[in-house]
């Protein structure tokens, strides 16, 4: 609040009995009065810097920008401060903004930060009345301060954990936590896998106004993940009741990509949590009442068990999940790329046999959008080229949280079987910052498309195919471009689909390969989000979008039927990726580092 802003005070009428029962109209009636006093005050921007946790120290200037300058001839796009719109309003033109978002980043400024979003974005509003968390790791004091403070104490909290030992140290502090939270109420999760782990990052809001939401991000629910580390979040539209005679649609009805499936799929994700108690019963009632119509999207999840790829059922898990929803996303058959930016890298063995023959496969499918002509049908489709995108030891040190950031990013090399998958693995890794002095050099004349995260360390997870670039960084060819016209920066690739999820490179995650009984065992329970540009329109575009989430001025513009239309996706690092160099490594956690990061500190760890 500004020093001279004169502060809004909410005036409440006396309380009838029956004090904020949920769907109560005096308590309806007092918070939409107090948030539209709200909307009509003289509000301000917030000042530079202003976060949900203090910094603790001030960060140099030099983390904000490239440690090593671009190369000589190397373009930079230009900032969408100042610039004319990527696709200007039109009436020939949809534009839709980016389904995913990215989670504000603490120490950096605000034209790093645009269109960001905050845990107290997300859990701030006041008619929250219920809270489903999934997560890996909790921090309730944190969590339950992201509500409002007028109404935390009456928002009905579960959290769903994996630490199922009654033993665990982390179990016995969450439990401690929750304790001084009257309405907090823990669930944990059956695992059934020795090595798997309760991964999912989830929310599920039910709110006074009888809507609903869900959220599926990144992060763990702890201040570290929210503060200075890559995350992203994708925010399902509101999702009224139901309306009789209203239905949900039957199996044969429910395409891949509509909120049909969508809901599908996910009450049996929660169903998988009452195998052997019940813990989501509950809230699968409640979500059963609503209407997910306005859902845009495919749900690609995992649950732990072995699961038969014949199974009757219409959701499938892991990998083979992903095989399933591609087959309705059209994809571009030239020169397509998928990139896999991930936090962390299990044992995959010590050959590329599952990592090729399994996931990989799985995420090269897609329905061919070429035309039946015969010169292309006499045209076989490239495969897919896959690259891996995971920091080196020198990203970590010039993050922002240097090597603490390290703590949340894992691989390991030490072992003979790790370092033969090193060695399958080296060949396709590329940087998260992309400004490496010691990596594989781009092209002098490249385009550097700046994602404004290069010092904020990964814990995001995005798979992301990106097909053929229609556009040409050259004009030579254009006839209405003159020799003293300045080089027209090049266009990033268009976006054949993305995927946001909790899912690492891992068989824990996506699922072992298929047995000689037809199963697919899987260890870990992950939650994702798949988007394509057809969920928006027939014949739309997917485009990357950078520093921003929008490519015009207005989302979902109305023109003419038949028209095209544009999405935005979000990209969290620079383009085009910089391969490894020959002497560079992954960084590994379990090892010491001993080359101080910019504040002075080594890891002793190992």
């Amino acid at each position: 609040m500004s020093e001279h802003q004169e502060p809004v005070t909410m005036h409440l009428p006396q309380r009838p009995s029956g004090f904020f029962k949920q769907k109560n109209t005096w308590f309806l009636s007092a918070v939409r009065s107090f948030k539209a006093t709200m909307d009509r005050s003289n509000k301000r921007p917030a000042p530079d810097g202003d976060c949900d946790e203090p910094t603790g120290k001030n960060t140099p200037v030099s983390l904000t920008h490239p440690v090593s300058p671009p190369l000589k001839r190397r373009q930079l796009a230009p900032s969408p401060k100042g610039k004319k719109d990527t696709v200007p309003p039109s009436t020939s033109t949809r534009v839709f903004k980016s389904p995913f978002q990215l989670t504000k980043i603490r120490d950096l400024p605000p034209e790093m930060n645009k269109d960001t979003v905050t845990l107290k974005d997300i859990l701030g509003d006041p008619l929250i009345s219920e809270c489903w968390e999934f997560n890996y790791l909790h921090d309730i004091d944190f969590l339950m301060s992201a509500f409002d403070q007028d109404v935390r104490h009456l928002v009905k909290v579960h959290v769903v954990h994996g630490f199922w030992k009654k033993e665990d140290p982390s179990r016995l502090k969450l439990q401690e936590a929750a304790s001084r939270f009257p309405n907090v109420t823990l669930h944990n999760a059956f695992l059934p896998e020795m090595f798997g782990t309760h991964h999912s990052k989830m929310m599920i809001l039910l709110r006074h106004d009888e809507t609903a939401q869900i959220v599926i991000h990144t992060a763990n629910l702890i201040v570290r993940d929210w503060a200075n580390m890559t995350q992203a979040a994708w925010r399902s539209p509101s999702l009224p009741l139901m309306e009789p005679p209203q239905q949900d649609a039957s199996q044969e009805e429910a395409k891949i990509g509509s909120g049909a499936k969508f809901k599908m799929d996910l009450l049996n994700y929660l169903r998988a949590y009452d195998t052997r108690r019940t813990t989501c019963k509950p809230i699968i009632e409640q979500l059963s009442k609503y209407d997910f119509s306005a859902i845009r999207g495919s749900l690609i999840a995992s649950v732990p068990g072995r699961h038969r790829l014949d199974d009757p059922s219409p959701t499938r898990w892991g990998w083979a999940a992903m095989a399933q929803a591609l087959q309705a996303v059209p994809v571009s058959p030239t020169k397509p790329e998928i990139a896999i930016q991930i936090s962390s890298i299990a044992t995959l063995g010590p050959t590329d046999t599952w990592l090729k023959n399994t996931l990989f496969r799985s995420l090269s499918g897609g329905k061919n959008t070429t035309t039946a002509t015969a010169a292309a049908a006499a045209t076989t489709p490239q495969p897919p080229s896959f690259k891996v995108v995971f920091p080196t030891p020198d990203e970590i040190r010039k993050s922002l949280d240097g090597y603490g950031s390290g703590g949340s990013i894992h691989t390991k090399t030490q072992s003979a079987q790790q370092a033969k998958q090193l060695t399958y693995l080296k060949p396709i890794f590329h940087h998260w910052a992309n400004d490496s002095a010691n990596g594989t050099q781009l092209v002098d004349t490249t385009t550097i498309h700046e994602a404004g995260r290069k010092r904020a360390a990964p814990h995001i997870k995005t798979y992301i195919r990106y097909g053929s670039n229609s556009n040409s960084n050259s004009n030579s060819n254009s006839s209405n471009s003159s020799s003293n016209d300045a080089p027209v920066p090049a266009a990033p690739p268009s976006v054949d689909w993305a995927l946001v999820t909790s899912a690492n490179l891992s068989k824990q995650a996506w699922g072992d390969a298929v047995s000689p009984q037809g199963e697919v065992r899987i260890a870990s329970y992950e939650i994702g989000v798949l988007v394509w540009p057809g969920l928006y329109a027939e014949g739309a575009t997917m485009t990357p979008t950078f520093l921003t989430d929008s490519l015009g001025d207005g989302e979902g513009e109305v023109v003419q039927e038949g028209k095209a239309a544009v999405v935005a996706l979000r990209v969290p690092y620079n383009l085009p990726l910089q391969a490894y160099g020959v002497g560079e490594v992954p960084w590994v956690a379990t090892a010491r580092h001993l080359e101080p990061d910019w504040m002075g500190q080594v890891w002793q760890h190992g």
